[in-house]
């Protein structure tokens, strides 16, 4: 006697809930502690972000501070803000430097099979790196205080534009991340992001005043964001204006995670 076995059709799958800015943030600080305790096991990935800046400064100071501000003291007061700035939006490339290695080593597969936003793993990662920046600043402002770097306004101002520095920071990880999700090379993504950052960084007043550069590069210049950061930092430590400066970096800020984060996005869900 045989028996007849019938294949049941399995039930549709569910529909995925929907999950809101609310809930995905709380999700994407959840996974940031991932990001936390990679860097607790693995110390050495500081190194970029804590020694870069160092050779920045020491280099620019003890080579050209005497050619450009007449002496080293002088010269470091006006730099170490705006090194300050540039140490980091090049930090912000590691972000999307480490979401290409998860996505090629199969990590954001387990991501897609949690019940969390499809924007949880991406912003955790950026939330994440805080630690990172605020490891990397305050390295950096411990060897400019070494060198002979006094804040000549009052702590909650340099305070401020530390706050300022790394908000600004996390925006441009976006940017970061829309080139990471993007470019699926791994061995091209550092090349093409810092072909993406280089003219932030140096086509800016970081180093040399604005005033001293050829007409064509002052306009690129005076509408940097990077330029309206190391301002706002200086004006915040060293004194000098700050609502201008400040206000235009705000307006930067807002304005590239409004362009970048849905790039960004959209970029993952093609990749994943």
């Amino acid at each position: 006697m045989t028996a007849t076995l019938e294949r049941t059709p399995a039930a549709p799958a569910a529909a995925p809930e929907h999950i809101g800015p609310v809930r995905a943030i709380r999700q994407g600080l959840t996974l940031a502690g991932r990001s936390v305790l990679k860097i607790r096991k693995s110390p050495e990935g500081l190194v970029d972000v804590t020694i870069q800046p160092i050779l920045f400064l020491v280099m620019f100071v003890y080579l050209f501070g005497g050619a450009i501000a007449g002496d080293t003291a002088s010269y470091l007061q006006v730099t170490l803000p705006g090194v300050m700035a540039m140490n980091m939006v090049f930090a912000s490339l590691g972000t999307g430097i480490a979401l290409n290695t998860d996505i090629n080593k199969g990590v954001f597969d387990r991501f897609r099979s949690l019940p969390v936003a499809r924007s949880a793993p991406l912003i955790g990662a950026v939330l994440g790196d805080v630690v990172r920046y605020l490891v990397s600043l305050a390295v950096l402002l411990v060897f400019a205080a070494i060198m002979g770097f006094r804040v000549q306004t009052d702590p909650l101002s340099a305070l401020l534009a530390v706050v300022v520095v790394i908000a600004f920071a996390l925006s441009m990880c976006w940017i970061s991340v829309f080139l990471g999700m993007l470019i699926k090379n791994q061995q091209a993504l550092p090349g093409v992001a810092m072909a993406f950052m280089f003219p932030l960084t140096m086509g800016s007043n970081v180093f040399v005043p604005t005033e001293t550069m050829p007409g064509w590069l002052q306009a690129w210049v005076g509408i940097n964001p990077v330029t309206q950061l190391a301002d706002t930092a200086r004006g915040l430590m060293i004194g000098g204006p700050v609502a201008g400066p400040l206000t235009a970096t705000l307006v930067w800020l807002v304005a590239i995670v409004a362009v970048f984060f849905p790039l960004a996005m959209w970029a993952y869900r093609r990749r994943v």
